[in-house]
């Protein structure tokens, strides 16, 4: 394996050439393999086998405002930790919950810098880093009918797989440490490393209940403290 392929991969879908051009430039700058696309087609052909380890997206791309978002669900159907990051001119708070709900775990607007970018990718790949750490390095977290396996970012309720994105095991992981101790949002962005704006933090909770209640439908251990935050309340 050369140096280059060792490589973390990061793939860019951008549709226009120049934004394409600066962003993969950036990230390789960085330090990071980098495969560019301008569609949904061409990215789903490539990683048809395997993926890569971070995804860049944008929302609108060519004839299609909402193209994104489908490549986005494509994509998180295939794989529940795969990093995928939203980036694009479309800043309303509607489009950024919607593409959280997709399962995406990060959403930014083209305004950031190339440096900002360049630090959320890397903010992101650290949090999937547990992966390829040693299996006698894997450690558990387990409260009451919850389990938690750090080194697989792998959760499970009642011994039933709950699929979490990367972003919403470690939200799940920062409030089930300390059952009944409430944590702010803050608190929650810290330990999720990725800054969110309080809209989209309430977006992921929903989306975690959501997913534990598919799992079982009497779920209710996620309390919202209002004006306060979230906490994991203690097995009755």
């Amino acid at each position: 394996m050369t140096e280059h392929d060792s490589k973390q991969l990061v793939a860019i879908v951008e549709d226009d050439p120049d934004l394409r051009a600066n962003y993969e430039i950036a990230l390789s700058k960085a330090g990071y393999r980098v495969e560019a696309f301008s569609n949904p087609e061409s990215v789903l052909a490539r990683f048809e086998q395997s993926l890569p380890d971070l995804i860049v997206i944008d929302v609108g791309l060519g004839a299609d405002p909402e193209a994104g978002f489908s490549l986005c669900q494509q994509l998180r159907a295939r794989s529940a930790v795969l990093p995928i990051l939203f980036l694009t001119a479309r800043d309303s708070e509607l489009d950024a919950i919607s593409g959280l709900r997709l399962g995406a775990d990060d959403y930014l607007t083209k305004d950031i810098s190339l440096a900002h970018l360049c630090a959320r990718v890397t903010a992101l790949l650290k949090r999937t880093a547990a992966r390829l750490a040693p299996a006698d390095a894997a450690v558990f977290t387990e409260i009451g009918h919850l389990r938690l396996d750090v080194d697989s970012l792998h959760a499970s309720w009642k011994s039933t797989t709950v699929a979490l994105t990367v972003t919403e095991f470690w939200l799940v992981h920062a409030l089930a440490r300390y059952p009944g101790h409430v944590k702010t949002r803050q608190q929650l962005m810290d330990a999720a490393q990725v800054v969110l704006d309080d809209q989209t933090i309430t977006a992921h909770i929903k989306r975690i209940r959501r997913k534990f209640h598919q799992v079982d439908s009497s779920f209710s251990r996620i309390e919202t403290v209002y004006g306060m935050g979230y906490r994991w309340l203690v097995d009755a």
